[in-house]
């Protein structure tokens, strides 16, 4: 569940709010977002994996309200840690320059040419 936002490193991109599917974040213009609906939060952890300023903590227990310290959470280096343990270096994966998986295959098998 989303636990914290950290208003110091919060860049205010909204791209959190943008990558959550489910409406949990608020966007205010130029201020942080706001964690409307938290009881809505499914633990999916995109907001975390999408922010590039590591300003997110989301708690991996669903149903459970975890009390957090945000300098805890940074001398644990927990902020972020989501997008660093998948490896994704600004807002994609490392490493998937030469990931050809996304282009599908034709029904003969052979690569689909764009």
């Amino acid at each position: 569940m989303i636990e914290l936002i950290s208003a110091n490193r919060c860049i205010k991109c909204d791209a959190c709010v943008a990558a959550c599917p489910d409406n949990v974040f608020d966007a205010r213009p130029g201020e942080l977002p706001i964690i409307a609906r938290l009881d809505d939060c499914q633990t999916c952890f995109l907001c975390e994996l999408y922010c590039p300023a590591d300003a997110l903590y989301v708690s991996p227990f669903k149903d459970l309200r975890e009390q957090v310290d945000e300098q805890a959470l940074i001398a644990r280096g927990l902020l972020g840690s989501y997008r660093r343990a998948l490896g994704w270096r600004g807002l994609k994966a490392g490493g998937t320059a030469g990931d050809l998986s996304h282009r599908l295959a034709e029904p003969d098998g052979t690569p689909h040419q764009s």
